[in-house]
């Protein structure tokens, strides 16, 4: 029996996945590690502790039974994107890394655009340079730390970093560099006019190769530590959204993916490079040759439906104590008692802010419309629909570039309610269908090593022989109902944005220290 390894170095842990030829999940471990908070809005992990746990983790889905080293035919890396990992000459971490999530670097990005132009930046790299992303990173350490800009060798990527221990390479792939403002994405290989821009030598760079391509092998070294055979192919692999699109057979234009997650995230593939005029959409290379994707996220999405429960749940919460049921279907069961469109009450889910398509950190949450006659069935069902909307605005702008909508896979843990799933595909007017992919990134790095080892011809082959359809729903005559609504969603923060601003600026100002 031949099997595949996916890695994915998330925000929590490393996961190892083990899959056989025909996609079947073998074994899995996730071995977590710290993040740290060292100032408020930093976030940093230690690298080191990515290296343990991966180690640990490998080490456990191999004790599966059947499983020998020698049966590994291939190994896949995918993982939290944008992270800044520093080597210096010998190959030792200079700093713990600057996470996806840390937002210190402001100043940084406000000077690279003002440097390289938003138009440009857009047109090189598909993106605004954002907090979050490795460049402006780089500039704040060099602001910042110059001790350690000094000793800069070498410039990686978290889940890039795990391939430097696995295998002594220095390499990326393109779906992972597209996400740090140094890399043109439309031509898939480093722009030498944002390095010049921000004075960073291409000898910090990594060679970058397609996500399926063979990157390197297992050393001698890793192989000893993590009980792997020494020469195993380790492949490109890919940033965590376009490796979970994989896994979940998101490759061809046409077919896109609604993650209802903490976060929402709606993500398109596209057979040409497409950018948003205004930056609002991602445009990164996608982990499948030739292509890229687009990708809209929304900061509240389940995460929105947590805080309602939370905020007003607990009858449903002590119901659920009692009865072993789960308090989201408790709710939800309520809310498919209310009409669609909740009699004109909307709900904004702006409770984090939001990015797209407003990227506005002082945009709020809010019920409008209330009347005497709206009941808590009506709150719980505005709450969900209020989320749909918000993920329409991405697949707005989607279309706007000419994409065609054909099919919507829905994931995340928002997606197992029928009800929620039904709301998103009236109000997308598209079908909506689950798949029987379940463990996200890993899952789609796995496939990807199947195609570097020869295992499958292709990213196709690989997702045509693992993704299978497990549920479809089709949009309901509630449709008609909300395409009225929508453009009442939609003006409501051009009407509020000025008053958000305000009140964020009065709270500020009384803030408790």
């Amino acid at each position: 029996m031949t099997y595949l390894l996916g890695i994915d170095i998330g925000t929590t842990g490393s996961k190892a996945l083990l899959i056989d030829t025909d996609g079947k999940v073998v074994a899995s471990a996730t071995t977590e590690y710290p993040m740290f908070t060292p100032r408020p809005v930093w976030a940093e992990q230690n690298p080191a502790d990515w290296w343990a746990a991966t180690v640990t983790s490998i080490r456990r889905v191999l004790q599966a039974e059947g499983v020998t080293p020698v049966s590994i035919a291939g190994v896949g890396l995918t993982g939290q994107m944008h992270g800044l990992v520093l080597l210096d000459k010998r190959g030792e971490v200079l700093r713990p890394c600057i996470l996806w999530n840390d937002q210190r670097t402001a100043a940084e990005c406000a000077a690279i655009t003002e440097r390289v132009g938003s138009k440009r930046l857009l047109e090189l790299t598909g993106n605004p340079v954002l907090p979050g992303f490795t460049a402006p990173k780089i500039a704040w350490v060099k602001n910042n730390e110059p001790a350690a800009y000094a000793e800069i060798a070498h410039v990686l990527l978290p889940k890039d970093y795990i391939r430097y221990c696995l295998t002594s390479a220095f390499a990326s792939e393109v779906s992972d560099a597209s996400g740090t403002s140094l890399f043109d994405v439309g031509q898939r290989r480093w722009s030498d006019e944002m390095r010049a821009a921000l004075d960073i030598p291409a000898a910090w760079l990594p060679a970058v190769s397609e996500s399926p391509e063979v990157s390197a092998k297992i050393s001698e070294t890793a192989a000893s530590e993590t009980g792997l055979i020494a020469s195993t192919p380790v492949v490109g692999g890919g940033g965590d959204q376009a490796a979970q699109a994989v896994g979940s057979g998101i490759i061809d234009e046409g077919v896109i993916s609604v993650t209802l997650g903490t976060s929402g995230v709606v993500f398109a593939a596209s057979d040409e490079y497409r950018i948003e005029p205004e930056g609002r959409l991602h445009a990164f290379c996608h982990a499948v040759p030739g292509k890229w994707h687009l990708m809209g996220v929304m900061l509240s999405a389940a995460g929105a439906f947590r805080w309602y429960r939370d905020a007003v749940g607990h009858p449903e919460k002590a119901v659920a104590g009692l009865t072993a049921r789960d308090a989201y279907d408790i709710l939800t069961e309520s809310a498919a008692t209310a009409p669609p469109g909740c009699e004109g009450l909307i709900f904004l889910p702006y409770l984090s802010g939001e990015r797209t398509p407003h990227p506005d950190p002082d945009a709020r949450g809010a019920f409008i419309g209330l009347t005497l006659r709206h009941t808590k069935a009506h709150l719980t069902r505005a709450v969900l629909e209020g989320v749909a909307f918000g993920l329409r605005d991405s697949l707005e702008l989607m279309r706007a570039l000419g994409l065609r909508i054909e099919q919507v896979r829905a994931s995340g843990g928002g997606a197992r309610s029928a009800l929620w799933r039904q709301i998103v595909s009236d109000i997308f007017g598209a079908e909506i269908v689950m798949v029987n992919v379940t463990e996200g990134a890993a899952y789609g790095a796995a496939l990807l090593a199947g195609v570097g080892a020869g295992v499958f011809a292709d990213v196709a082959e690989a997702c045509a022989r693992a993704n299978h359809v497990t549920d479809s729903l089709v949009p309901s005559a509630n449709a008609a109902v909300y395409a009225d609504m929508y453009p009442l969603y939609r003006a409501l923060y051009p009407a509020l944005a000025t008053h958000f601003r305000q009140t964020s600026q009065v709270v500020a100002r009384h803030a408790v220290t």
